[in-house]
């Protein structure tokens, strides 16, 4: 996009439906979404995999194409950048309006760089979008070449975040593989989610309160790990609280 002003007439284009009351499908021009995701993906990759934030700031969870409940959330919470914010992944599939969402996101991230943050969730990736409805929408309204630039951009997104050396923030969970914080560090970008392995974990796994140590999670992907492991992790790491999404 030509500048952060072109952005902010495409920031309220999208919120005017709540001001409005109209229908959540705002008509976003496919050259208009191309540049945001070229904006985007280079901020992204100017970030680190793993953030280190202060606050305050509004950790929010899943929103999944639920356009309406994430222009909720800034009302109820402050737009920005009144309010800073933390979302910890999953903003497509599911949803009936997963580009309306994704995209005001991302353009706020464009906006407000340093008091916006966007971490991966497990939905952010091209194999789960073919399943849960973000590939089928992108495709009816637009084409497939622009579902990959989308791709591209998930393949970019940080996976972990602490605020205040205290708090670790993340999709899914915890790892055996997770040894240090600065582990986080060493996962390579751009990536697609592997089956296995640190970047996997940190969007899949879950917590269980009747398991001990890591279990082969039901969902067939990555773990449950129990309060034990919680427990480990955060004496290792001289954290007071895990704060993630995924359920």
């Amino acid at each position: 996009m030509s500048s952060l002003s072109t952005v902010h007439q495409l920031i309220e284009r999208l919120i005017m439906v709540q001001r409005n009351r109209g229908p959540p499908q705002v008509l976003v021009r496919e050259e208009e979404i191309r540049a945001v995701l070229t904006e985007v993906r280079e901020i992204f990759m100017s970030q680190p995999m793993l953030l280190e934030i202060r606050p305050p700031v509004r950790v929010c969870g899943d929103t999944h194409g639920q356009y309406y409940d994430l222009l909720r959330i800034f009302e109820k919470c402050g737009f920005p950048p009144y309010s800073n914010y933390l979302f910890l992944g999953d903003y497509v599939d599911r949803g009936k309006h997963s580009v309306e969402t994704i995209i005001l996101q991302f353009c706020y991230k464009i906006v407000y760089r340093e008091n916006f943050f966007l971490l991966r969730g497990n939905h952010e990736c091209a194999s789960i979008n073919k399943m849960y409805g973000f590939f089928d929408d992108v495709k009816r309204r637009y084409n497939i070449k622009l579902f990959k630039a989308f791709t591209d951009v998930f393949n970019t997104m940080p996976v972990c975040c602490v605020i205040s050396e205290k708090i670790i923030c993340m999709h899914g969970g915890l790892s055996p593989d997770l040894t240090s914080v600065a582990s986080v560090m060493d996962i390579e970008r751009p990536c697609d989610v592997p089956d296995r392995g640190i970047l996997c974990d940190l969007l899949w796994a879950d917590p269980e309160d009747d398991v001990q140590g890591f279990l082969e999670s039901d969902r067939g992907v990555s773990y449950l790990f129990g309060e034990d492991i919680v427990n480990d992790f955060l004496d290792m790491v001289d954290m007071d609280l895990i704060v993630r999404a995924h359920q």
